[in-house]
C-alpha cells in the first residue's frame, strides 16, 4: 500500500464526538430492525415556525440569494442589536456585532483570533463536548475544572480563582448549560465577575445559546450586563438554533469589543465569507417577528422535564436533579457501578452502562465522559412524552436487571 503524507497534529488531536459515535451505532441497530430510541442529539423536535419559513421563501422569491457582508447583513445586525438591548440590557454598536455560520463558528473565530500555542481556556466540567476540541484546533490548552452534582454543576468563585494562571486567556460560562441544564443566578454570575475582575489578562466567553429555554423566574443573567466594566473583554454568544428550532439554518451571532469582532470577521472572511443570505433573512424574522413560539415551546419543555426527572428518579441507582433550563436531564448513576448484568458483564463505568442500555434495551443515552463527567449521563427530552416515557421505562428495566 502506498504511503500517504501525515495528517497535521491538529487533526490528530481531535476526533469524532462520542455523541456522534453512539448515534451512529444506534442507526446501525435500527438498520438491523431493532426499535432503538435515541435521546442523543440536542435539537428541538419542533418545526421552525411558519412565519420564519415564509420569510425565507420571500427572500428567495425577491432574489436575496447573493453574497452578504462577511460579518452579516446590516438588517440582521440591526435585529441582533435590538435583541441585545431588549433582552439583555446591552447597548452595542453595529461594529460590535458579528453573525456567523452557527454559534459554534463564533467559538472558532474567537479562539483563532486570540489563542496562541499554550494559551489556556478554563472550561467548567461538565461542558459541551465541542469546547475542548475547538480550543485544540486553535492550538490552545483546555483546562478543565470539576463542577460536580454536589455544587449543582456550577463553577464557584474559589474553584475559578484556583484555576487562573498567567497563561489563562479565556473563561467559559454557559448558562443554561449543555449538558446539565444548569442556570446561573445574577448573584452567582456577579461572584464570578469579582474573581475575573482581578485578572485583566482574561477574556470571558458567555455562551447564552439556551437563553430562552429557561424555567426560572426573573431576568436572564449574562455577565456583560451584570459587570459592564468587564464588557471590554467579554464576548457574548447567542443564536437562533435552539430557541426558534432553527438548528439546520446555521445562524449564530455575538457581541464583543470592536477590535475582537474585527479580527474575528477577518478570520471568517477567509473561511466561509458571509453566512447564508436566506438563513439570515429568516433569522431577522425570528428575532423581530411574533415571539409566541418561545412561550409555547418553553411550556412544553417544562412539562417534559418534570415528567422525565420523575421517571428517571424511579430507576434503581439513578438520581436526577431538576434542571432549570435547556432540554437535557443529567442524572448521576454511580450507584450502578460495580453491579453485574444478566449475562455477567460488570458495569464499571458510565460507558459500560450506556453500552448495556443500547445493546440490550434499545435506548441511547450519552455517557458523561463525553462532557467531562464520569458519573453522569445526558438525555435530551426534545421528544414526545410518549417516546420519553418508553425510553425511561427501558432505562428503568435495564437498571432493575443489574445485581
Amino acid at each position: 500500500m502506498t504511503a500517504q503524507p501525515a495528517l497535521s497534529k491538529r487533526a490528530q488531536s481531535i476526533g469524532l464526538s462520542k455523541i456522534a459515535q453512539l448515534v451512529s451505532r444506534a442507526a446501525e441497530l435500527r438498520a438491523q430492525g431493532k426499535d432503538v430510541i435515541s435521546l442523543g442529539f440536542g435539537e428541538p423536535d419542533f418545526d421552525t415556525p411558519l412565519n420564519i419559513r415564509e420569510a425565507a421563501q420571500k427572500a428567495m422569491d425577491e432574489g436575496d440569494t447573493r453574497y452578504t457582508a462577511t460579518g452579516g447583513t446590516n438588517t440582521l445586525k440591526l435585529a441582533v442589536q435590538k435583541k441585545f438591548k431588549n433582552d439583555n440590557g446591552l447597548d452595542v454598536d453595529l461594529d460590535q456585532i458579528m453573525v456567523s455560520v452557527g454559534a459554534k463558528h463564533v467559538l472558532f473565530n474567537a479562539f483563532l483570533a486570540t489563542l496562541d500555542e499554550g494559551d489556556e481556556v478554563i472550561i467548567p466540567a461538565p461542558f459541551w463536548t465541542s469546547y475542548p476540541d475547538i480550543v485544540k484546533v486553535a492550538e490552545g490548552t483546555p483546562v478543565f475544572v470539576s463542577c460536580g452534582a454536589d455544587v449543582g454543576f456550577k463553577l464557584t468563585p474559589s474553584v475559578l480563582e484556583a484555576a487562573i494562571t498567567p497563561k489563562t486567556k479565556w473563561v467559559m460560562i454557559n448558562s443554561p448549560s449543555n449538558p446539565t441544564g444548569t442556570v446561573y443566578s445574577a448573584d452567582e454570575i456577579s461572584a464570578l465577575a469579582e474573581v475575573i475582575r482581578k485578572h485583566p489578562h482574561v477574556w470571558i466567553l458567555s455562551d447564552d445559546i439556551y437563553e430562552h429555554i429557561r424555567f426560572t423566574e426573573g431576568k436572564y443573567a449574562t455577565i456583560a450586563a451584570l459587570a459592564p466594566d468587564l464588557s471590554g473583554r467579554t464576548l457574548t454568544m447567542n443564536g437562533v438554533s435552539k430557541a426558534y428550532a432553527m438548528t439546520g439554518w446555521r445562524i449564530g451571532f455575538c457581541t464583543g469589543p470592536k477590535a475582537l469582532i474585527k479580527a474575528m470577521t477577518a478570520i471568517q472572511g477567509q473561511a466561509t465569507s458571509g453566512p447564508n443570505s436566506i438563513a439570515q433573512a429568516a433569522a431577522v424574522e425570528a428575532l423581530e417577528g411574533p415571539q409566541d413560539f418561545l412561550d409555547e415551546s418553553r411550556a412544553i419543555f417544562k412539562e417534559r422535564r418534570d415528567k422525565v426527572v420523575g421517571w428517571l428518579n424511579e430507576c434503581p441507582g439513578i438520581k436526577c436533579q431538576t434542571p432549570d433550563g435547556a432540554f437535557y436531564a443529567f442524572p448521576t448513576c454511580s450507584d450502578c457501578f460495580g453491579k453485574v448484568t444478566p449475562d455477567g458483564t460488570k458495569i464499571e463505568t458510565i460507558d459500560d452502562l450506556a453500552s448495556f442500555l443500547l445493546e440490550k434495551h434499545d435506548v441511547t443515552i450519552i455517557p458523561g465522559t463525553a462532557f467531562g463527567a464520569p458519573n453522569e449521563f445526558r438525555i435530551s427530552y426534545a421528544a414526545s412524552l410518549e417516546i420519553l416515557h418508553e425510553a425511561c421505562n427501558r432505562i428503568k428495566s435495564g437498571c432493575e436487571q443489574l445485581q
